[in-house]
């Protein structure tokens, strides 16, 4: 049989460039061989990173640490080496926090700054041991031994603990398989990186406050996929800590989060913004805050985001979509085209995080099961969102004797523009199942909210809402005599409405409603 010049050319390309030829195969750097020993008494950090330099002296290779355990201080990784932990290795992070090193963006465990073409690769762990670091940290705080001048005296914690891992500043990065555990800060963090991979890690870090589970600030082309994320703080988290740069090209898909905070959240950090970001079939569980938090309060844009096939069980809050103005001084950011499809949501009465070590704060004020909320501010409007097929199933058991907010008097309702934005921000709300304010262009199709027990408030407050259309609603019976109301709605349409098993065609409106249809 002949083989034509091209099929044999294509092969020769195809043999060349296979990462597993014997031509792309890395030359191997054992730690073991640097002069590490498995021997939790004493410090492995100079011969991890011994092992590290020398790779990246050579122009590139993989860094082995074997089946054992290896204690280390902060360790640098370098462009064009990769960081492999075997199955059965373990890295642990020292117990003294002064064996630390702060690069640029901050104090952590494993350490990039503007390098390019790096992984952590295996089936190994990575375990921070950061409960032990914090209160060492504390400790020598307290003893004057090493002052933490930004010790936090109002929840009693110090502010000088390492994160478990910074890359800041980097480019093609890769990070897959490996279990990470155990922060004394923030676990994964990047930080203005671009091209980044993370695919089938595991994160379990209940260890101490502020454990977000993988934080992307400020970055580009991103994928985060097949991630299994249990963290005491937000589990992923994307953030944007400077005007002059934003997260743009996101891809975040089958992950699994559990979180004493939120599931999955744009913000709080928001200065320069989010865009181009899409994140479907996610699992969600044990979350004392919200499934989804889509958030700009620090002038920065939040745009074009898609949400698809999302399920959370046992989590405080379904949806909190929130535009303020945290900075006073600056300008108002923006949020528009927001695409949420395919949500189905549990909530439960009691707080969903009861199994955590460092549960989430309990709220000063009491409070009846909070709705979920899509709010701008005043001249400052949320703009064009659409949520469809979703599906939210709420605890009901509201007391009015407990907390009570009239529908009449919606005024009283605090703006707070420049507080910290969580879903629970407006205090008591009139509403069981959504409540809306400053809004252009909502779009709800198929939407279903439900009630375990009975709610004696309306299911949906609509204030200051333009371009909204309902088409395919129900509603539980079990709610308030007036299931929707409208107060300065304009050009709105609802159709296909249901409470129960009635069609609905009498909606509450307060006054201001303007080109209101029901079909």
């Amino acid at each position: 049989m002949k083989i034509s010049n091209l099929s044999l050319l294509l092969f020769i390309i195809g043999f060349i460039f296979t990462s597993d030829s014997l031509f792309a195969q890395k030359k191997v750097y054992n730690i073991i061989a640097y002069g590490a020993k498995v021997d939790v008494q004493y410090l492995q950090t100079e011969s991890i990173q011994k092992a590290i330099d020398a790779a990246n002296k050579d122009g590139g290779g993989k860094v082995i640490i074997p089946k054992g355990s290896f204690v280390s201080g902060s360790i640098i990784l370098k462009s064009n080496v990769e960081l492999h932990l075997e199955k059965g290795a373990v890295l642990l992070g020292s117990i003294d926090p002064r064996d630390y090193t702060e690069i640029n963006f901050g104090l952590a465990f494993i350490l990039a700054d503007n390098q390019q073409n790096i992984s952590i690769t295996g089936l190994g762990e990575v375990d921070g041991r950061g409960r032990k670091v914090a209160l060492a940290a504390d400790s020598l705080h307290h003893a004057g031994i090493d002052i933490d001048e930004s010790y936090n005296f109002k929840r009693m914690r110090p502010d000088k603990r390492p994160k478990l891992m910074q890359f800041a500043q980097c480019k093609e990065i890769h990070i897959e398989g490996v279990t990470f555990k155990n922060g004394a800060n923030w676990v994964l963090s990047f930080e203005r990186c671009e091209d980044l991979t993370i695919d089938k890690i595991t994160v379990n870090s209940d260890a101490y406050w502020n454990n977000d589970g993988i934080d992307i600030t400020d970055s580009r082309n991103v994928r985060i996929t097949n991630c299994d994320v249990d963290s005491a703080d937000d589990g992923i988290c994307l953030k944007s800590h400077s005007p002059d740069f934003l997260n743009e090209n996101i891809y975040i898909e089958n992950c699994r989060v559990r979180s004493s905070a939120s599931a999955i959240k744009f913000g709080t950090a928001s200065l320069g913004g989010f865009r181009n970001v899409t994140i479907e079939n996610i699992k969600i569980y044990d979350t004392f805050r919200s499934a989804i938090a889509l958030e700009s309060v620090d002038g920065g844009i939040l745009e074009d985001v898609t949400i698809n096939n999302i399920e959370a069980i046992n989590t405080g809050n379904a949806i909190f979509i929130r535009l303020g103005h945290r900075n006073v001084d600056g300008q108002v950011g923006t949020i528009k085209n927001i695409s949420i499809k395919n949500v189905k949501v549990q909530v439960p009465f009691d707080r969903p995080d009861a199994a955590y070590d460092l549960r989430g704060p309990e709220l000063p004020f009491f409070h009846n099961p909070f709705p979920a909320s899509i709010a701008g501010i005043p001249g400052h409007n949320v703009e064009n969102v659409t949520l469809e097929n979703i599906e939210v199933t709420y605890p009901g058991r509201s007391n009015n004797g407990l907390a009570y907010k009239s529908i009449y008097f919606l005024d009283n309702i605090p703006e707070n523009e420049s507080a910290y934005p969580e879903f629970h921000m407006f205090g008591e709300l009139p509403a069981w199942g959504m409540f809306v304010r400053h809004v252009n262009g909502l779009k709800m199709k198929d939407v279903s909210f439900n009630l375990e027990e009975s709610d004696f408030r309306s299911a949906f407050v609509f204030d200051d809402v333009k371009k909204l259309n309902i088409e395919g609603l129900k509603l539980d019976a079990k709610g308030g005599n007036n299931p929707l109301v409208l107060r300065n709605v304009s050009d709105a349409k609802f159709s296909l409405l249901t409470v129960g098993n009635n069609h609905l065609k009498n909606i509450k409106c307060i006054s201001g409603c303007v080109d209101v249809t029901v079909e």
